[in-house]
């Protein structure tokens, strides 16, 4: 496949490009900084440069993608802008001039908010206190998704929990519709679900918990 990558510098970002390349695929990073993309070396790989919130400058390196997956998250807690939000929109706007339709976006697991498929702490304790202290951040999330369930788009919100740097078990745990079961994932792991679901027509329009 062709795959356009968001937020390619980043810890899930990176490892969706070190994957993708190793899959066999044609893979587009898009990033701010090229000199903070791990790989910047393939046959098969295209680095652009461009604002993640700029819909003019992420036209050209959606173009021909069979798929887009972002990585962008959000901000810190403090953080002014809303950068999964805006940077949702900009991307839902260069896709549909691109003529693009397979999105996928990491989100997180708190955003569930039934608590179906959580462990029973996870849904009566830790997701609240995790509101309290990561509310900005899950707002901007939420605007996201949002944007993605009103895009038209053939859309997947991935909402993995706590990442870890841990070594990718190169298997992972998956609800659609629900929470993910456990409390932790690698984010190798998260990459290798968003890899993984690009194809999966039962997640379109769809949130997915993935967790180890």
């Amino acid at each position: 496949m062709r795959i356009t990558v968001l937020g390619a510098t980043g810890g899930v970002g990176g490892e969706v490009v070190r994957q993708g390349l190793a899959a066999g695929h044609r893979v587009t990073a898009v990033v701010r900084d090229p000199a903070r993309l791990a790989m910047r070396e393939h046959t098969a790989l295209t680095v652009v440069t461009a604002d993640a919130l700029s819909a003019a400058e992420l036209t050209p390196a959606v173009e021909g993608a069979d798929a887009v997956l972002s990585a962008m998250g959000a901000a810190g807690r403090r953080a002014p802008l809303r950068v999964a939000t805006g940077s949702a929109e900009a991307l839902v706007a260069a896709m549909r001039t691109a003529g693009v339709r397979r999105l996928l976006a990491v989100s997180a697991a708190p955003l569930n908010s039934t608590g179906a498929g959580q462990p029973w702490l996870t849904r009566t304790v830790l997701n609240g206190l995790l509101w309290r202290v990561f509310g900005a951040a899950y707002r901007d999330l939420e605007g996201m998704e949002r944007v993605l369930s009103g895009s038209g788009l053939a859309w997947t919100a991935v909402r993995p929990p706590r990442l870890t740097d841990a070594a990718g078990r190169g298997s992972y745990r998956l609800v659609v519709d629900g929470g993910p079961p456990g409390n932790s994932v690698a984010r190798a792991d998260v990459a290798r679900a968003l890899l993984d679901l690009v194809e999966r027509e039962d997640t379109v329009g769809r949130a997915v918990g993935v967790s180890a």
